[in-house]
């Protein structure tokens, strides 16, 4: 019996493509280039703000008093140590083990240790989020030292989250430049409306379950090569190119084998990300800092090529590539430090959707066999 074909249709957008999901008071990402949280323009808050001021800003809608700057220095602070069992699960880890995978395996064991788990109240959503954003950088360098069979350093009282990441990360007080890198970094990176992992996060917490539930499902999706994992293999990408004068005809010869180029075009920005001239300005400052120009002028160059070749634009993965490689980062730690940034615009998602829950179920169009007889079998 033939499937019923009389009945329209509903429109299909693949990949949800310019369908509306759901409405945010996080941030806006404007297609012309464009990204504000909370009505402060990315590129007035990355430069200039602590990214302590920016998780009150995205968990609570508003900058902070000088108090509550304190307060949530202090309870970031505070809240960062692992609870012994969570260590003691990083040290049975395989050495080889991928940093995201690491780290997405640590944040769903930290919920076992959460007394309010399953309190999904607006309040204790927001402590949640706290303990998240301050355990999840030390699940990461507490990680990656046991990985490497190195014994985590102790940040002891370094007075902001940045400055403890860094410090957790290579066992020295960070340089002021440093810090004023990485709050800048963590600010663009903390929130982007309703990307793959966000969108994940708020669909696994419309089912009323936890927050770190939410936030395991996002972290799983950043580690996508098409998300999170695009500056990973942007830095590839810059290796093989090598010098500004190969961009052009590197980037003709991946095109000739349509082969996709990390690092360019994004889903809703059509004339440029509007974090690139942030990033691109953080690249040359490093750059120059270390005296090592010409990882920033690959991309420089790559950029010109691609906007001539397909009128394509540079994303943010493209400049943030040379900016961790010139830090010392290593390129198996740029997704997870993604997480970390993004964790603060998670958590702030999960508590707008449990604030005002529905269930998150799209339908789709059947595309199968008509309907036929079933035959037991003899």
């Amino acid at each position: 019996m033939p499937a019923d074909t009389s009945a329209p249709k509903p429109a299909y957008s693949p990949g949800l493509e310019g369908v509306i999901a759901g409405e945010t008071a996080i941030s806006a990402v404007d297609p012309n280039a464009g990204l504000i949280y909370r009505g402060y323009d990315i590129k007035d808050l990355a430069p200039k703000a602590n990214f302590e001021e920016v998780v009150w800003l995205l968990l609570h809608g508003e900058l902070p008093t000088n108090a509550q700057y304190e307060e949530t220095r202090k309870t970031l602070a505070q809240e960062s140590a692992l609870p012994d069992p969570v260590v003691n699960m990083l040290r049975l880890m395989p050495r080889d083990a991928n940093p995201n995978d690491t780290l997405r395996t640590g944040v769903s064991m930290l919920a076992s240790f959460d007394k309010e788990l399953n309190d999904h109240s607006h309040d204790a959503n927001v402590r949640k989020s706290i303990r998240l954003i301050a355990k999840t950088s030390t699940l990461l360098t507490t990680g990656w030292r046991i990985q490497k069979g190195e014994k985590p350093f102790n940040p002891g009282s370094n007075p902001t989250h940045v400055g403890r990441f860094l410090f957790s990360l290579f066992g020295r007080e960070p340089e002021q430049w440093e810090t004023s890198a990485f709050n800048n970094i963590f600010a663009q990176y903390a929130e982007h409306g309703y990307n793959a992992s966000t969108f994940a996060a708020r669909v696994t917490a419309s089912t009323m379950s936890d927050i770190y539930a939410a936030v395991t499902s996002a972290i799983g999706t950043l580690k996508g090569p098409l998300h999170g994992g695009a500056n990973e293999e942007a830095m590839k990408m810059l290796t093989d190119v090598g010098t500004p004068d190969r961009a052009e005809a590197w980037v003709k010869d991946r095109l000739v084998r349509k082969e996709k180029i990390m690092g360019f075009g994004h889903r809703v920005y059509k004339k440029g990300d509007s974090r690139v001239p942030v990033m691109r300005d953080l690249a040359r400052i490093i750059s120059k800092q270390f005296k090592q120009p010409q990882l920033v002028e690959v991309c420089e160059a790559l950029e010109a090529a691609m906007e001539k070749q397909k009128g394509l634009y540079a994303n943010v993965d493209l400049y943030a590539a040379p900016v961790f490689h010139l830090m010392k980062i290593p390129t198996e730690l740029n997704t997870p430090i993604f997480a970390c940034s993004r964790m603060a615009g998670w958590c702030a998602h999960v508590i707008e959707q449990h604030d005002k829950n529905r269930i998150i179920r799209p339908s789709c169009n059947y595309t199968g066999p008509g309907r036929r007889a079933y035959r037991p079998m003899r």
